[in-house]
């Protein structure tokens, strides 16, 4: 059924390809039109539901301090390097007219004010953490409303300030804080540039043809710009996180034109055996489309399982990367068959730069594939034919090698770069090296405990006694106490980095021994709140959520694999190879952030935890991507062994014939998500070179080593499934390319002889 219909929307596409293109174009039109009218910023709020810091937040809520909405400090030194605040009255006159200009900005509640505590003395400045010890370095701490009421307008207008006072007072001016955080842009645009230009490059390489390399780059760029756009309109309507729009671009990027390539391949195939342009698409579409479907089916499924974590953000970025995907998959499936029909006959042979590469580029020889039947090309022949005849050196070399890859995840730490991991470049990075050299790491990420004595008039005391004495804290500020209410608010500064291990130590001992101990067995509470504790909080959430995950994705490629190759060995075993290679993957990642090992080499200035939520979105998209290269190769062997009853020669075939397009395909992922990888922001990073490792393990080590070994080992019994079972399963095609030898004779289309199950000669 399902390659009946996708016949028929390619062949239909194919032979009224302006109709589909416009159809595209006026979609791409509304959807950005959508965008400006209706769309909203995507900002960042890690926090969750049932978490400590939550509730700390809703009791600072409860007693409208101020202190629950947002935060931007201005931490500002004088230009004369000799100069202090102590005794230069010209900085001191430049501090306090910025303090007054940043309190004038739309929305800021109030600020620090350093100036005012250095003319009241000195040792209040110091004492209060507004001006450093040697009096070199001050900080304005700039208070808003909650993140409702904001915008990335507001922090425009922070930075513009910041620009113009730059060039009128006599102080270096560097900022950072929250607000930074929320609303700072998402750095993606470059690296999009780059991964289009790397996979253009590797397409024309394949193909030889400039108009084959432009159909997918052209179909991709279409449902990238559908599809962020689409995001966009989402988050006006939620809040969508910072780094949706970056992973669904490079996510969007690398499946589109893989998907694409699929197809395309599939196409010139057709067109080589001579069919017309609009029937050679509409099969290659109603064959190659299939695993196109299923493969970001899984993607989007996998994805939307992020909701298991139940962490709002994470399951709304889930959907947004999700809205990419599928948009990809429908473009594959309706706007790439138009793109050939309108190419027409040409692109079944070589542009004439093609051909010039193919003689006289040095070393470069023609392929040795007949178009007509699908032969191997010889090379891949010959390697997969050594791999199957010496099975068991290479499974066991190729499992020791992924397997000690994988060693360094047990030293995974979870957690989420500050400022400090940031480039230089960057103010952000500036101001917190600033404030960690003037007033030590721990004031880059101070704490809140917020507590409601609840008419215990000595628990404060008590309070601020055994908090201030906890070693992992080097001090405390004033206590704010709402007078309607009673709550309390107590800003504390731990002594070491947010992203420091100590510190998420510190946060447990306070909840766990400090606070308890303070309060008794009363009705009085308190909790700890903040961004360090909210991010360390939403860390252990999916941490802890993370086994369910995989177990429960796991499962779900099991069962969807069974019956499409009527097997409990191969699913079995597919589902351990990806395992396999995504637990490599996460062992470069810690090699790399935590390690250091060749950080330099991405851009990577200093070592930082995993960020918490990266693993679980990894593991996500890794295993739907993986489910693609799955079913494409194993389709293929499967239809070989239905064919010919020979193991062996199965795996020989199969693998060897789908070789080179799974590795055309992987490389152009691999050159989209390294280009990403070299990103400002650590967390693209982290995205980038985890997709891109697992992506090219996967390709390599698994599909082109360890799955004609390990399926040679096993031999008949790969297909073994008990007859009850086979019973019981839903039936479902596995040939996903041609099993015919040609065209009827009188020239019909007989897809119906590609697309339906291979009618097996031997029993499995």
């Amino acid at each position: 059924m399902l390659s009946k219909a996708l016949l028929r929307l390619g062949t239909g596409a194919a032979r009224h390809p302006w109709r589909v293109i416009a159809a595209w174009l006026i979609a791409a039109t509304l959807a950005v039109l959508a965008a400006i009218a209706f769309g909203g910023r995507t900002a960042d709020s890690m926090t969750a539901p049932g978490l400590d810091s939550r509730r700390a937040a809703e009791l600072i809520e409860r007693a409208g301090t101020g202190q629950e909405g947002m935060t931007a400090q201005v931490v500002v030194t004088p230009l004369d390097d000799g100069a202090t605040f102590f005794d230069d009255d010209g900085a001191r006159t430049a501090l306090t007219r910025l303090q007054t200009e940043v309190k004038r900005l739309p929305h800021v509640l109030g600020t620090s004010d350093p100036a005012g505590a250095l003319d009241a003395g000195g040792g209040k400045a110091v004492r209060d953490g507004l001006v450093s010890a040697d009096g070199r370095i001050a900080v304005v701490r700039v208070q808003y409303p909650d993140q409702s009421r904001l915008s990335a307008e507001d922090l425009d207008a922070l930075v513009g300030l910041g620009d113009r006072l730059r060039a009128e007072l006599p102080l270096r001016i560097e900022m950072g804080g929250h607000l930074f955080y929320v609303f700072s842009d998402p750095d993606g645009g470059a690296s999009e540039l780059i991964g289009l230009l790397a996979a253009a490059t590797i397409l024309f390489l394949a193909f030889g043809s400039l108009v084959a390399a432009a159909l997918p780059i052209g179909m991709a760029v279409f449902g990238l710009t559908i599809g962020v756009a689409t995001m966009t309109v989402l988050a006006g309507v939620t809040e969508v996180p910072t780094f949706a729009p970056v992973l669904g671009s490079m996510v969007g990027l690398g499946v589109g034109i893989d998907y694409a390539l699929f197809v395309l391949a599939r196409h010139r195939e057709y067109l080589a055996r001579g069919l017309r342009p609009h029937e050679a698409a509409g099969r290659a579409v109603a064959t190659a489309g299939r695993p196109v479907v299923f493969a970001g089916g899984t993607v989007v499924v996998s994805i939307l399982g992020l909701a298991v974590a139940n962490v709002p953000f994470m399951t709304v970025g889930g959907l947004a990367v999700s809205i990419v995907v599928l948009t990809m998959v429908v473009a594959s499936v309706t706007l790439l068959p138009a793109f050939l029909g309108a190419a027409g006959p040409r692109l079944g042979r070589p542009g004439r730069i093609g051909r010039a590469l193919r003689t006289r580029v040095p070393g470069r020889r023609a392929r040795r594939r007949d178009p007509a039947t699908g032969a191997a090309p010889a090379g891949w022949r010959r390697w997969i034919g050594h791999v199957s005849r010496h099975p068991v050196p290479y499974a066991v070399g190729a499992a020791g090698l992924l397997l000690t890859a994988t060693l360094p995840v047990l030293g995974l730490r979870v957690g989420l770069p500050d400022d400090g991991s940031l480039p230089h470049s960057r103010t952000e990075r500036r101001a917190y090296d600033l404030v960690a050299e003037g007033f030590g790491p721990g004031t880059n990420g101070p704490l809140v405990i917020a507590a409601d004595p609840a008419g215990d008039p000595g628990v404060l005391d008590r309070l601020v006694g055994a908090v201030a004495a906890d070693p992992g804290i080097a001090s405390v500020a004033p206590t704010h106490i709402d007078r309607a209410t009673g709550i309390a608010t107590l800003v504390v500064f731990p002594t070491t980095s947010p992203q420091d291990r100590a510190t998420a130590d510190t946060i447990a001992r306070l909840r766990t021994d400090v606070l308890p101990t303070a309060i008794g067995h009363g009705p009085a509470r308190a909790h700890v709140g903040g961004a360090a504790a909210s991010l360390s909080d939403v860390g252990q959430r999916t941490s802890r959520r993370l086994p369910v995950f995989v177990a429960a994705v796991l499962a779900m490629s099991f069962l969807l694999l069974m019956p499409v190759f009527r097997s409990v060995l191969v699913p079995l075993k597919a589902v351990l190879l990806n395992l396999l290679s995504i637990g490599a993957s996460y062992g470069i990642m810690v090699a790399v952030f935590q390690w250091g090992w060749g950080g330099a080499l991405i851009g990577l200035e200093a070592t930082v935890p995993i960020v918490s939520f990266i693993p679980m979105f990894l593991f996500a998209i890794l295993f739907g991507l993986s489910m693609d290269y799955e079913v494409f190769l194993l389709s293929r062997v499967r239809e070989e062994y239905l064919r010919t009853g020979d193991n062996r020669t199965a795996i020989v075939e199969g693998v060897s014939r789908t070789a080179r397009i799974i590795t055309s395909a992987a490389l152009i992922m691999v050159a989209v998500f390294l280009s990403f990888a070299v990103a400002d922001d650590p967390s693209t990073k982290m995205f980038g070179l985890g997709l891109a490792t697992a992506i090219f393990i996967d390709a390599t080590v698994v599909r082109m080593v360890l799955v004609p070994a390990t399926m040679t080992l096993l031999g008949r019994t790969n297909w073994w499934l008990p007859k009850w079972l086979d019973r019981m399963l839903p039936r479902g095609p596995v040939a996903t390319a041609d099993t015919d030898d040609g065209d009827d004779a009188d020239g019909a289309d007989d897809t119906d002889d590609d697309t339906e199950l291979i009618t097996p000669r031997y029993a499995p």
